[in-house]
């Protein structure tokens, strides 16, 4: 055991230091606070003065290591030392002079400064509040008295954002009365429309109160509320057919005129005493900014109504005036088909006639080359007189004007139908692929959605300028018929505008616009959608959904 090693049962951090100022030993706790080091000197360099209990006119001298060193008695000084993290801890420095040895002690004392600088600094506090407080025992008279001007500014100038911010006269007297009621301490706030011989009825609330109700007042205070006059009067109950309350309040009724027609009242409960002079002028200018207000929004409301109504009667003549072109159209159709159908029927029908004599004569001709020939012609002419057949019967059954009623159809059969009619517009030019779901009956208007197959098939074809490709998708799924309609065209340069009523992506004098529109009101009329995505130089696909039960 060392002549030192006593000092690490120490509390304190201990160092012992030759003449030469050089490190002898250093017990645990100081080797646990401080840091190691080369020398002494970088070690005092990272402590320096607090307080220090040596006179000295030395000024040279900063280090109080190097003074306890230098000293030739026992030396004590109150000292900081700053660790790496910029840190400062407080020491009692207590240096012992044994022989050529100096035993410095640091007693750590950190917290016992820490909190003499607090209690200085919580004095110091304490003399501020106490100033601040006087200071404000002297301005509460000075802010007793702006603060009535202040509510009067505040609550007028609320209200008036209100008013610019909105022309809905719900919420115009909503927000004022939540205003009117904070400012006054108002535990219910309501506005009550008047109606007729001293009634009213209660149309917006804060707080805690029945809407509709009808109430009235006794026969003073309605004198006041017919001169236009504020009141303010400590109650028991706040109108006639009120329940009383357990104790008394301050009830404000505030008037609410414009020009000479009173509109209605505000009426406000409250348990703060107000002095009612100082409040009267700010209610005062509350009841004709809001008296204004709410004539200007029934005004805008009515108007409003107006716009709405002219804009829905509108959109009713623009559907009438698709409806009636699209059933002109189709009577039209139907009368044109029934003629033609009847003119082709006629020369048809002696073709036909002529054509099965001719069968009976080439059955009894003699074989031969001639036979031959005339037998291929008349099963030529027996083929072209079935198609010009089924030409006039698919006609007949895409107008249909007899079927106005709901009948359940075959979808893909009424597509093909339609792909018949417009064969010439496909046929050597377009390739159609048709992909058919299993579809159960479908209940519709047949005839209608045919129209709308054959505007989009049509455009389809218009669409595609050499040849192309034109598929078609059917499916059900989740009760919904699905049709799908896509081609590789030149696609839609304003997809937006396709469904509105004379717009048209063919030029002057080619479409007229009304196709696609008519198509849009068929597909609501079965309270399905019809869509469209579309890319230009790509193609597009029209997609019809429609419910069904």
């Amino acid at each position: 055991m060392g002549k030192f090693d006593l000092f690490n049962k120490f509390n304190s951090a201990v160092i012992v230091l030759n003449d030469k100022f050089e490190t002898v030993f250093r017990n645990f706790v100081f080797k646990r606070i401080f840091p190691d080091f080369d020398t002494v000197k970088k070690f005092s360099h990272k402590l320096n003065y607090n307080v220090c209990a040596l006179v000295s006119n030395d000024v040279s001298v900063h280090s109080p290591l190097t003074q306890a060193i230098a000293s030739k008695e026992d030396f004590s000084a109150h000292v900081t030392y700053q660790n790496i993290n910029n840190e400062y801890y407080y020491y009692d420095l207590n240096a012992v002079k044994k022989g050529k040895y100096t035993i410095i002690f640091f007693t750590d004392v950190s917290a016992k400064i820490n909190y003499e600088n607090l209690t200085i600094r919580n004095q110091n506090y304490q003399k501020k509040i106490n100033l601040l407080e006087n200071e404000n025992k002297n301005m509460a008279k000075i802010k007793m008295q702006a603060q009535s001007q202040a509510m009067k500014l505040l609550l007028l100038n609320n209200i008036s954002n209100i008013i610019r911010e909105s022309i809905d006269k719900s919420v115009i007297l909503k927000s004022a009365l939540s205003e009117i009621a904070q400012i006054f301490g108002a535990f219910r706030a309501y506005y009550a429309s008047y109606i007729e011989n001293g009634k009213f009825s209660i149309q917006e609330t804060f707080g805690k109160c029945e809407k509709q109700k009808e109430i009235s007042f006794e026969e003073d205070i309605n004198s006041i509320i017919k001169k236009g006059k504020t009141s303010c009067i400590s109650c028991i109950k706040e109108y006639k057919e009120a329940k009383p309350f357990k104790e008394s309040v301050q009830r404000i009724i505030l008037p609410i005129y414009h020009m000479n027609k009173l509109l209605g009242i505000i009426v406000l409960s409250t348990k703060q005493k107000i002095r009612f002079d100082d409040t009267l002028e700010v209610l005062d200018g509350v009841s004709s900014q809001l008296g204004n207000a709410i004539i200007q929004a029934d005004l805008y409301k009515k108007n409003a109504q107006m716009v709405k109504d002219l804009t829905h009667t509108l959109e009713e003549l623009k559907d009438t005036q698709l409806k009636l072109i699209n059933s002109e159209k189709m009577a039209s159709l139907g009368q044109l088909v029934a003629g033609v159908a009847h003119e082709i029927n006629t020369p048809v029908a002696s073709i036909k006639s002529n054509n099965e004599i001719i069968k009976k004569i080439i059955s009894v001709m003699p074989e031969g080359e001639t036979t031959d020939l005339l037998k291929e012609v008349n099963e030529i002419d027996t083929e072209a007189i079935a198609r010009i057949n089924r030409l006039v019967v698919s006609l007949r059954k895409f107008v249909r004007l007899d079927e106005a009623e709901l009948q359940e159809a075959d979808i893909n059969k009424e597509i093909d139908l339609t792909l018949d009619l417009i064969r010439h517009e496909t046929k050597n030019r377009i390739e159609i692929k048709k992909h058919y779901g299993q579809l159960p009956p479908i209940k519709c208007y047949p005839n209608m959605l045919n129209q709308v197959f054959m505007n989009i098939l049509v455009n389809a074809a218009h669409a595609i300028k050499n040849n192309g490709i034109i598929s078609i998708d059917t499916k059900y799924k989740n009760n919904n018929l699905i049709v799908k309609i896509k081609d590789n065209g030149c696609g839609i340069k304003e997809p937006e505008k396709i469904f509105f009523a004379g717009y048209t992506t063919k030029g002057s004098g080619v479409g007229t616009g009304l196709g696609l529109a008519i198509s849009q009101k068929i597909i609501e009329k079965h309270k399905g959608k019809i869509e469209v995505k579309t890319k230009l130089n790509k193609g597009s696909e029209f997609c019809i959904t429609i419910p069904s039960e």
